[in-house]
C-alpha cells in the first residue's frame, strides 16, 4: 500500500500545521473545479514569523530555504483545509516563490528549492511542478519568503 502524503511528511519528521489565518482580506485557498489555488503563504510558525528581513542581508540563503519549506507546509495545510486531505491531490502544478532579497542577491531559485523539495517529499513524482522564483523588495510583515501553490485534484470539489 502506498503511503499518503501526510504519512510521507511524518516519516520526514513533519506534520501539517494549522492553517495560518490571513493577514488581510482573503482566504487561504480556493477550489475551482479540479484545482486548488492557495494565497501566498508566509513561513508562520505558531502565529509568528520565525525570522524577518532580507535574504542576502539579515537572512542567509540556507535559513531562507528552511523558511520556504515552512511556507510550503503552510500552503499544503491550506490545500488540505479545502480538499479534505492531501490524498485528494493528483499533482502539484505550479509553485510561485517570492524572496525578499538584497539588490545583489541572485540565489532566489536555491531558496525556493526548500519548498520544491518538500513537495517532492510529500508527493514523489506528483510533486514535480512548474515554478517561478522571484526576487522582491519587501514582503508582508517583512517576511523573507512567500510561497503559493496550484494543485490539481483527482476529483473536482463542489461540481
Amino acid at each position: 500500500m502506498n503511503a499518503t502524503p501526510e504519512e510521507r511528511l511524518a516519516a520526514a519528521g513533519l506534520k501539517l500545521p494549522p492553517v495560518a489565518p490571513p493577514v488581510a482580506v482573503y482566504v487561504p485557498a480556493v477550489v475551482s473545479g479540479h484545482y486548488v489555488y492557495t494565497s501566498g503563504q508566509l513561513p508562520m510558525v505558531d502565529g509568528a514569523l520565525p525570522r524577518t528581513g532580507k535574504v542576502g542581508g539579515e537572512v542567509t540563503p540556507e535559513q531562507a530555504a528552511e523558511l520556504a519549506r515552512q511556507c510550503a507546509l503552510n500552503a499544503l495545510a491550506a490545500v488540505a483545509s479545502v480538499a479534505g486531505d492531501l490524498s485528494a491531490v493528483k499533482r502539484v502544478v505550479k509553485v510561485v516563490g517570492f524572496v525578499a532579497s538584497t539588490p545583489d542577491f541572485t540565489g532566489q531559485p536555491g531558496v525556493v528549492n526548500g519548498a520544491s523539495e518538500l513537495l517532492g517529499t510529500a508527493f514523489g513524482d506528483a510533486g514535480i511542478h512548474a515554478r517561478s522564483a522571484v526576487g522582491v523588495a519587501v514582503l508582508p510583515l517583512d517576511a523573507p519568503v512567500e510561497v503559493e501553490l496550484t494543485v490539481e485534484l483527482h476529483t473536482p470539489i463542489g461540481v
